[in-house]
């Protein structure tokens, strides 16, 4: 089973974190997105520890309250930040300059195509759920039909300085009723909400969207082998956007789409998910 943990990789940077199986066994790094913690990994940690891999899923830059720079302090929130975190936790866990396997949901699967763009000879696979490689995003966004405009303006309200307090307002009524929506058990929403259901959380939180801004950079062809699983009842991702992807991934390529499911694919059918990663990393072994 995972168990908690913490990883420091700067003297102002401690990061709470999911880990199961043994040290050194093959790694496996995951990366939670926006709303949700690293708890949304439970499920897929216990699988992978089981299999023989060493995975951690840590949670992130503002979402560990050691790991929690001004959130007034744009720069720090950079996507840049965040991948230097990422690649910065796998040293700190004993597997520095070693090939990895990396998996990222919503905002963790775009710092995860980043990487992959950015670092693909230390990328041993990647898997992504929901979000679609950036130029395909991007693409969707510029269709004159207007569908993924419309599912992505939530991306704009988060810029707004009364954000934090609408999403956190009523007992996060927003969040819970979005979850609800999307599938996520109440289990899943109680552990998110205790990690990011507070002020200072949900100002760093946001603060990835406000460093970002409404632009998403264009990356290149993915050369890593890739798995994408993209539920077909997403609320913020179409289909022009998730099977655009195929366009930009160079190397050996899965599309994988859960019938009714949504957003949170990993909370609301774990066991799906789980057994896809395990089996995508078994082809591809780092």
């Amino acid at each position: 089973m995972p168990s908690l943990t913490t990883i420091t990789t700067a003297p102002d940077l401690t990061f709470d974190a999911l880990v199961a199986g043994e040290a050194g066994a093959p790694p496996v790094l995951l990366l939670h997105g926006f709303a949700e913690s690293m708890h949304c990994w439970r499920a897929q940690l216990a699988a992978l520890g089981d299999m023989g891999f060493r995975a951690i899923a840590p949670s992130q830059r503002g979402y560990s309250p050691r790991a929690r720079p001004d959130p007034c302090d744009h720069p720090s929130y950079h996507i840049e930040r965040l991948m230097d975190d990422a690649i910065a936790i796998v040293a700190a866990s004993g597997y520095d300059g070693r090939r990895f396997h990396l998996a990222g949901h919503d905002w963790g699967g775009s710092i995860a195509w980043a990487l992959a763009d950015r670092h693909p000879e230390r990328i041993a696979s990647l898997t992504i759920l929901s979000r679609p490689h950036p130029n395909a995003f991007n693409r969707a966004l510029r269709m004159a039909d207007g569908e993924q405009a419309r599912r992505s303006r939530h991306h704009t309200a988060f810029l707004e300085p009364d954000a934090a307090d609408v999403v956190l307002a009523d007992d996060c009524k927003w969040l819970r009723e979005r979850w609800a929506a999307q599938g996520m058990p109440a289990a899943a929403m109680a552990e998110h909400l205790a990690v990011l259901g507070n002020k200072d959380a949900m100002e760093a939180a946001l603060a990835w969207y406000r460093a970002r801004g409404t632009i998403r950079s264009p990356l290149g062809q993915i050369d890593v082998p890739t798995l994408f699983i993209w539920g077909d009842a997403d609320d913020t991702v179409g289909r022009a956007a998730a099977e655009g992807t195929a366009d930009f991934v160079a190397a050996p390529y899965r599309f994988e789409v859960l019938p009714g499911v949504g957003h949170f694919a990993a909370d609301q059918v774990p066991d799906r998910v789980s057994e896809l990663l395990v089996a995508h990393l078994r082809d591809h072994p780092a």
